[in-house]
Order: structure tokens, then C-alpha cells, then sequence
């Protein structure tokens, strides 16, 4: 195979998952720019009481969780959304972190709370979950591995499938 078609093969992943990233990051910093909060949290847990389009389950969770916890998710929301823009952008742990976009846009979308590009963000962390390896090619880890492939032990080459996840 030549090196165009390779890097074909796995360029569109890779543009994908920093895409991804970008959107993570936007998100979070806009949340923290705006002054995010317990109050919006307190908002969710409001409409999640009042809205017929949130399913049971999301109530319950709003009910006994975040209706006393306002001020952790307050704080933890938006560390996690610049979390996983920067781990996908620097492409570290980029299953995992796909696999957690899916779930956070997922959470959203049963409070109710979508905006337009949740489901853009859902789509492309899917394709990221379907292509994890080829996401992982032009990334800091794929430079790390390369980096310590000369200096591999047997063991550390026993881990390549585990390090997928990577």
C-alpha cells in the first residue's frame, strides 16, 4: 500500500476526532467564560421536573442526585467537557474519550437540554468509537509508541491490543 493511501486511510479519523475535540473545547470554555454553575445545574433539575420529554430515569437521577449536588456537577461539567476536548484534540485515551463524549451527549440529550451541535458531536464521537486505531494515528500517543518502539520489551509489545484504548 502506498503512503498516500495510508495516510488516506486514516487521516479522516483523525480529522475527525480533533473536530471533536475542538467542539469538547468550545463547550467547556464557553461554559466557564459564561460563569457555569450550581444555579444551571439547579435549571436542569427544574426543567427535569417539569418537562414531559425527560424520560423517568433522567428525573430520578435529577431528583436524588444532581437536585443535591448542584454545586459538584456545577463544577465538574465543564472540567469534563475541556477534559475531553483536550484529550481528544492531543488524541490520549481517544477510545475512552470518545466513549465519554457519547455518554455526556447522551445525558444531555435525555435532560432535554440539546442545542444544535450535540448531535453533530454525537456523530462524529461514534465514528471515533467505529475507528479508534486509525483516530489514534497522528496523535500523542501514536508519537509516544513510536518514540519507545526502540526501546520495546516483550511485555510492552504483549499490550498492543490493550493499548487501543490508549
Amino acid at each position: 500500500m502506498s503512503a498516500t493511501r495510508q495516510v488516506l486511510g486514516w487521516l479522516p479519523a483523525t480529522v475527525v476526532r480533533v473536530a471533536l475535540g475542538v467542539l469538547w473545547l468550545h463547550e467547556g470554555l464557553l461554559k466557564y467564560q459564561a460563569g457555569f454553575g450550581s444555579a444551571d445545574i439547579g435549571l436542569v433539575v427544574e426543567s427535569a421536573a417539569s418537562n414531559p420529554r425527560v424520560p423517568s430515569y433522567f428525573t430520578a437521577f435529577s431528583d436524588h442526585v444532581l437536585s443535591h449536588t448542584t454545586t459538584l456537577f456545577g463544577f465538574v461539567m465543564p472540567a469534563l467537557e475541556t477534559a475531553l476536548g483536550v484529550v481528544l484534540v492531543l488524541g490520549v485515551l481517544t477510545l475512552p474519550a470518545a466513549l465519554g463524549s457519547v455518554f455526556t451527549l447522551m445525558t444531555y440529550w435525555s435532560a432535554d437540554q440539546l442545542i444544535g451541535e450535540y448531535p453533530i458531536m454525537v456523530l462524529l464521537s461514534v465514528v471515533v468509537v467505529a475507528f479508534p486505531v486509525a483516530a489514534s494515528q497522528l496523535s500523542l500517543t501514536a508519537v509516544l509508541d513510536r518514540i519507545t518502539a526502540t526501546h520495546t520489551s516483550r511485555i510492552w509489545r504483549s499490550l498492543a491490543p490493550a493499548r487501543r484504548w490508549l
